[in-house]
């Protein structure tokens, strides 16, 4: 089967500034997920979407194709992430004939996304072909039963009350039902739904559970910090190849 790894870097980070090339424990954080996409025992090609040259130089140097640059006007900060994945996949099928059987997006704010957890995403896509796509999700933190709206200077719950237990705000958590949210680091999508439904899920989602550390999403200053530390601890622990010789790819 043919099996892409997607990869979306676009130039313009607001929040943190070249974010997707900044480097972390001595390493581009983009090198991480190519590292990673590389690793999985069934992607068979890994290309970067971005609209950056600098991106796509270091993303090369990594091991990555990038073989089209992505238009300015489909890398704004409000672009939806269903044009730049129908623009690669568009421009793929008219420049080269080729259609993956599975794309599997990935970003590279996720350093700590092992190739055994895409590998198992994968799989439970091949397994389920009824399935229009797969989203990773973890659980929630915040539970939106404890949610609230401000109107007229007032706490609103977020919730509708009526779909809600009663004083729901109140609860223990572990008295709670548990709900999950995506952590924008892996989804495995048919084609056929960018083509055909014009969407990114399609209707019929499977859910692939992750825990809090491969969640880890770096979008902040903060998140770099932290980030750099937990590295700096897995690379003490021998959880991480030494980079030190590699430094600058």
């Amino acid at each position: 089967m043919k099996i892409l790894g997607l990869i979306l870097a676009r130039g313009g980070s607001v929040r943190v500034p070249r974010k997707n090339i900044r480097e972390l424990a001595g390493r581009p954080l983009i090198y991480y997920i190519i590292r990673t996409a590389k690793k999985s025992r069934y992607i068979n090609r890994v290309i970067v979407s971005t609209d950056d040259e600098e991106i796509a130089e270091v993303a090369r140097r990594c091991g990555a194709e990038v073989p089209f640059y992505r238009p300015k006007e489909l890398a704004r900060e409000d672009s939806p992430e269903f044009e730049a994945i129908e623009h690669a996949l568009n421009w793929l099928k008219k420049n080269e004939g080729y259609v993956p059987d599975l794309v599997v997006k990935l970003f590279p704010t996720s350093p700590f996304l092992r190739p055994e957890t895409v590998d198992r995403a994968i799989e439970l896509m091949l397994a389920n072909p009824d399935a229009d796509s797969l989203r990773s999700v973890r659980l929630c933190k915040e539970h939106p039963f404890k949610m609230w709206i401000i109107e007229d200077n007032r706490l609103r719950s977020f919730v509708p009350l009526e779909k809600k237990p009663r004083d729901a705000h109140s609860l223990p958590y572990q008295a709670l039902p548990k709900v999950y949210i995506q952590n924008a680091c892996i989804d495995v999508i048919r084609p056929m739904n960018i083509w055909e439904k014009k969407s990114v899920t399609g209707d019929e989602i499977l859910p692939l559970v992750m825990d809090e550390l491969e969640s880890f999403d770096i979008n902040t200053e903060l998140d770099f910090v932290i980030a750099e530390e937990i590295m700096k601890k897995r690379l003490a622990r021998g959880e991480e190849p030494d980079e030190k010789s590699q430094r600058k790819n």
